[in-house]
């Protein structure tokens, strides 16, 4: 974080808690170096023992050479090489591997807390390690005894808000867990239950409103953050500690937390009420200030020169591809006006080492580097981006023609997506190369750009997260390039996504907080507003179901791929369902001539196509004890108390 943290000494560099895993967490005591007298007497050197655990938050894009964050049934990798990555474990069922296949940021052997190194950074060991860190800080709040109140409100801030955050980042995946409060000590008996996910919740719950009371909105304003200005982007703040408050209160409100895993989906629609309306009134605090200008946080702009090649008008001030990467802006940390919750990037030209060169073709090396592809499955375009007049492309009111199936499309959709006749190279390839023939892309059926191991098995790429111009013509991911990509773990629209979904429980497409003006449909239309998308149909209002569909679709089409739609179909208990388990690929024929897609004057959009439809590619088939990943058997045999997930 050597940019971004407050650069405050901490004369004890350590009470180095080398702990790896649960298992550490749970038996051991902290290695004091230095007295707790000196450790903890004022906001400098309490300062650099909170620091370490921003040092923890794993990047998720850049933890290995190749990663994987995307589960759910949104995207799918090519064959052969990419089979080996965690995304086909989950496809297959075999949940274990997230302990096993290290090219993902749930567990990597070997995470080092202390390490500036993006390798050895991991959400299981570390969150355990920071929890108890946290606890650490908590019941030594009193040894700070040489600092202002607004000092030791932004530290035991940042302990509540980190306690809380690691237990909600665990959960997710594990399900209710012991809520630890104290430091274990090394003769302390084990007898800590897991909780359940709600009883979890309401805990984290207490932290993060406890965090949102201490911190500030802009650290900027305050007395010891203007020694830092224009380095406090990072700090966690009122703000972000609003929107978990909010997230992990709509979670224990949704359908799993509610009435526990199974299989048919009939309760997806039935929330828990009181937890719906908690949520909505911590999201609803958070938009309200927001709305109301008294934040440095909004909505970064939609508005583009030219859509597929992310230039942005020249009178936009902020850019939406900002959120997601940066290019030629001296490696400036992604997340523009909109991110809430960022760790650290600071190896930024680790970008280019892999993550930019596993999103498009492999064919001639057009993308160079391993034999790798993340791609979207088509039933996942289908179903999340509708049309720009804001209906799903299979409302028959909707206007879509499978004869020309790009055409008014949702304008994310031409943000986000790579589709036939896309121009993918803007360099003249010299004639005679090999790759000339992929300047414009083939991924009709038997195109150039179609198949499974070296091209898109699905008839699609994405470019949300980075750009088509990552390759070895256009050379973005180059130096010269300064290419920087970060996935922030939380963003504005989110709020807006969750704040919907938690006032329609409550009151369908006119339900809404008492601390915020806007419903429901209100929080959607905000959205589509900001993209020029149609607003959500009133025949959709009309009944609470249907909406609450559409602020799904909206979810799926707003923060496509960036590796949340696994948690949703969990929480909503649609993972084991059709169609939601199941990933297809687009078939189709050109009816336009090669030369149509290299003329200028034609946009891609605009083509016409025959024979349009799905294929299936495969078909997930999962039981309920698919709802919860599996916890680390050696972890489950430290006490009788800590039991495994359901059927694992």
């Amino acid at each position: 974080m050597k940019t971004n943290k407050i650069l405050y000494s901490f004369a004890a560099a350590a009470l180095t808690l080398g702990m790896t895993s649960c298992t550490d967490y749970l038996d051991k005591e902290p290695d004091a170096n230095v007295s707790e007298d000196v450790a903890f007497v004022n906001f400098h050197n309490f300062q650099g023992f909170v620091e370490e655990m921003y040092n923890c938050i794993p990047d998720k894009e850049k933890c290995y050479w190749c990663t994987t964050f995307n589960w759910g049934e949104d995207e799918i990798m090519n064959t052969g090489e990419g089979d080996a990555h965690f995304t086909r474990d989950v496809d297959l069922g075999n949940y274990r591997a997230w302990s096993t296949n290290t090219q993902e940021w749930l567990y990597r052997p070997g995470s080092n807390p202390t390490s500036t190194n993006k390798f050895e950074h991991s959400l299981w060991p570390h969150a355990w390690y920071c929890i108890r860190k946290a606890n650490i800080g908590l019941a030594n709040l009193d040894k700070m005894t040489v600092a202002t109140q607004e000092e030791r409100n932004l530290i035991a801030g940042q302990l509540y808000f980190f306690r809380a955050w690691w237990y909600e980042e665990l959960m997710q995946w594990f399900g209710g867990l012991p809520y630890i409060k104290h430091p274990i000590g090394a003769t302390e008996d084990m007898r800590f239950p897991r909780l359940s996910f709600q009883e979890c919740a309401d805990s984290c719950a207490e932290d993060f409103r406890k965090a949102a009371d201490l911190l500030p909105i802009d650290w900027d304003q305050t007395a010891i953050g203007k020694q830092t200005l224009g380095k406090n982007g990072l700090r966690v703040t009122k703000i972000a500690a609003l929107g978990y408050l909010g997230k992990v209160m709509l979670w224990a409100a949704s359908p799993l937390m509610e009435h526990g895993a199974q299989l048919g989906g009939k309760n997806t629609y039935n929330y828990n009420t009181e937890y719906a309306r908690k949520a909505a009134e911590a999201l609803g605090e958070l938009l309200a200030l927001v709305e109301s200008g008294q934040t440095n946080i909004a909505l970064a702009q939609f508005d583009y020169e030219d859509i597929y090649n992310h230039v942005r008008s020249k009178n936009a001030t902020t850019c939406f591809s900002d959120i997601f990467y940066t290019t030629g802006q001296n490696w400036k940390m992604p997340g523009s006006c909109e991110a809430i919750f960022r760790g650290p990037s600071t190896d930024y030209n680790g970008s280019n080492w892999n993550f930019t060169k596993i999103w498009g073709t492999k064919k001639d090396k057009l993308v160079e580097h391993d034999n790798i592809i993340h791609m979207p499955t088509a039933n996942y375009i289908n179903y999340a981006y509708g049309m720009e007049n804001g209906l799903p492309i299979t409302d028959p009111e909707s206007g879509f023609d499978p004869e020309h199936p790009f055409k008014n499309r949702s304008p994310r959709f031409y943000h986000d997506i790579i589709f036939d006749g896309f121009k993918y190279v803007n360099t003249t390839i010299p004639d005679g190369d090999p790759s000339k023939i992929q300047q414009y892309c083939g991924l009709y059926t038997g195109g150039y750009t179609r198949g499974s191991a070296d091209a898109s098995r699905t008839g699609y790429y994405t470019q949300k997260l980075v750009p088509h111009q990552a390759n070895k013509f256009d050379g973005m991911y180059n130096w010269s390039g300064s290419l920087h990509v970060y996935l922030p773990y939380m963003r504005l629209a989110d709020i807006y996504l969750m704040y919907a979904e938690a006032c329609t429980v409550l009151g369908g497409a006119s339900g809404k907080s008492s601390n915020f003006s806007k419903t429901a449909v209100d929080a959607i239309n905000t959205l589509r507003d900001r993209v020029g998308e149609g607003h959500v149909a009133e025949k959709y209002c009309a009944d609470k179901n249907r909406f609450m569909d559409e602020v799904r679709r909206e979810r799926a089409v707003e923060l496509a791929f960036e590796g949340f739609r696994f948690n949703d179909l969990q929480r909503w208990l649609l993972l084991s369902e059709a169609p939601y388990n199941k990933k297809t690929s687009q078939e189709f024929y050109r009816a336009e001539s090669d030369s149509y897609f290299s003329n200028k004057d034609n946009d891609p959009r605009n083509a016409r196509v025959t024979n349009w439809h799905e294929e299936t590619i495969l078909e997930r088939v999962y039981g309920t004890k698919h709802y919860w990943f599996p916890l680390l058997d050696n972890d489950v045999y430290l006490y009788e108390e800590f039991q495994q997930n359901p059927g694992w």
